[in-house]
């Protein structure tokens, strides 16, 4: 059994944990700015890397303040990391960063291995030559405090078009050299994937189960000749990904130079109309024409009494067992390669998952079954070295779910929204914390502070207010005090609740078909005297 991190363990780990994985997987030397493979420039050991106790925010890039409709890379990110850094903060968390597909969601990706071009940073194009600022002047007028995906993605997709044209007549020996080196880097992944979206776009929009048989199937010889038809489409997706890792690891540096480290977010499931199935049919649960025939959910819960029916495609454990969890490998270097830690999400999956068989409407008539369980862990460290994981595990947790977690040292989950409900055996509770623990205010599939605490029952609104010892005028306030002040030596609080907003700010509410994963915040909203509380409280809290 490894034992767990001691004090301190947690961030130390985390901050050393990239240059193991880039020896691991033999990353060139001199491409800082061209991968993110290349941080390592960053020293991630200096005597300012925070050795015991740290608190971060949770805002997802799609949320930064920004003139074209949604958060990108460019300027909007530094200001909020700017924001952050004022505040003392020395984590910032973000939920995948994929190319997201119908409904938005950022765990409804293409790929769980591409970077989401929709961020890509306009203004930095320009900056790099391959568009002109007149490219963007006829720029619809977007909402600024949320996303309204369509019409963002539709102009977004025209502009980079137009960069990527301007790139390949223009670019120089040298960036097409990068371009290359980047191409052939990622080509365990990449090439499935530009030549998925490729398909895509050729067959508008449709799930690759209806594409022509042999291109479904992936037939040698039919992929051949698509290959060859869609190359300019084919390229044009190269570059994008390109693009998107340039951008993030320019970020990422910026960050680090705020001493802020990133934590990333891994999803255990995949969408099944994303490249990871279509070219790993294999590896999942699907019948002869390549449909689902059970998919992922969990049972009714704190979020819905039919229980979540996701509708993700299941692994077949056995078939990744074989390989010795190979696509799980990669699919882990590869997001680590973006972040500096990482939460993986709902973890009690990887002990026992809720299987629905695929024609229910609902989850609920589902049963558990066992998933690869420590196995997979031990063949990712086996891999890449020790991998740091924050474990996502809420819900139904079983004494099993704990004891592999616990096995594995990973630190497990708080969520302060989930404390006030019964009495002071409340799991949920600080004083039931341990220092490997991370405790959230809310996560991602939770209202805000303010949202939250307005729909409050008597009972448990009298609890909340018995705890903190406030009245309720800032309730957001009194818990993210809680969160800092708690024993948890990691404390994550979403930018909602910072910034103190209701309901409306919410990211996601499970269950709800549309309307999610909107929310932005406005270069105003990010103000001084708030950054300025938050790293009050923050250094009284010791972090």
């Amino acid at each position: 059994m490894r034992a767990r991190p001691g004090p301190g363990g947690l961030i130390v780990s985390f901050v050393g944990a990239r240059d193991q994985v880039e020896a691991a997987r033999g990353a060139r030397e001199g491409q800082a700015l061209m991968t993110p493979a290349g941080m390592t420039s960053v020293d991630t050991t200096s005597a300012d890397t925070p050795s015991v106790r740290a608190s971060g925010i949770l805002v997802h890039p799609t949320s930064f303040p920004g003139r074209y409709g949604i958060g990108d890379l460019g300027s909007g990110a530094r200001l909020v990391l700017d924001f952050l850094a004022a505040g003392r903060q020395r984590l910032w968390q973000v939920l995948p960063l994929g190319p997201t597909g119908y409904g938005d969601s950022p765990y409804a990706s293409f790929s769980a291995f591409a970077g989401n071009h929709t961020l890509i940073s306009a203004e930095r194009l320009v900056e790099h030559g391959w568009l002109d600022a007149d490219d963007l002047a006829d720029a619809p007028t977007f909402l600024d405090d949320h996303v309204d995906f369509g019409p963002v993605i539709t102009w977004k997709l025209a502009v980079l078009r137009r960069a990527h044209e301007r790139f390949e007549s223009t670019a120089t020996t040298s960036a097409r050299a990068e371009l290359e080196a980047f191409r052939e880097e990622r080509r365990v992944w990449l090439d499935d994937y530009t030549l998925f979206m490729a398909l895509k776009e050729a067959h508008a929009g449709a799930e690759w189960t209806q594409w022509e048989p042999e291109l479904a199937a992936r037939r040698p010889d039919a992929l051949v000749a698509a290959r060859t038809a869609l190359d300019g489409a084919v390229r044009f997706h190269v570059f994008l990904q390109w693009v998107f890792a340039t951008q993030w690891a320019d970020l990422c540096v910026y960050a680090h130079e705020h001493d802020i480290r990133v934590v990333g977010d891994l999803a255990i499931f995949v969408a099944h109309d994303s490249a990871d199935v279509w070219a790993n049919p294999g590896l999942f649960r699907l019948d002869a024409n390549g449909q689902p025939t059970v998919v992922a959910g969990v049972p009714p819960d704190y979020f819905s009494r039919t229980g979540q029916r996701w509708g993700n495609p299941l692994y077949r454990w056995d078939a990744l067992a074989a390989t010795g969890y190979a696509w799980w490998i990669e699919r882990v270097r590869a997001t680590l390669a973006l972040a500096d830690l990482l939460r993986i999400d709902h973890f009690r999956g990887f002990h026992a998952y809720w299987e629905v068989p695929a024609g229910e409407p609902t989850a609920e008539h589902g049963h558990w079954v066992s998933g690869p369980g420590a196995a997979l862990f031990q063949a990712i460290d086996g891999a890449l070295g020790h991998v740091p994981l924050i474990a996502e595990d809420l819900g139904l947790i079983t004494p099993g779910v704990r004891r592999l977690r616990e096995s594995l040292g990973y630190p497990g989950m708080k969520v302060l929204q989930f404390a006030f409900d019964t009495d002071a055996r409340n799991t949920h509770l600080p004083q039931a914390y341990t220092r490997d623990t991370v405790v959230y205010t809310g996560t991602h599939d939770n209202d805000t502070l303010q949202g939250w605490f307005a729909t409050r029952g008597t009972a448990e609104r009298a609890n909340i207010l018995r705890y903190t010892g406030g009245d309720g005028k800032e309730i957001h306030w009194d818990l993210i005090r809680l969160a800092l002040d708690s024993p948890a030596e990691i404390a994550i609080i979403p930018l909602q609740d910072v910034l103190g907003l209701g309901s409306a700010a919410r990211m996601n509410t499970p269950g709800r078909a549309g309307g999610n994963w909107a929310w932005r915040c406005t270069a105003e909203q990010l103000d001084q005297t708030l950054s300025a509380r938050l790293a009050q409280i923050t250094a009284a809290a010791g972090r």
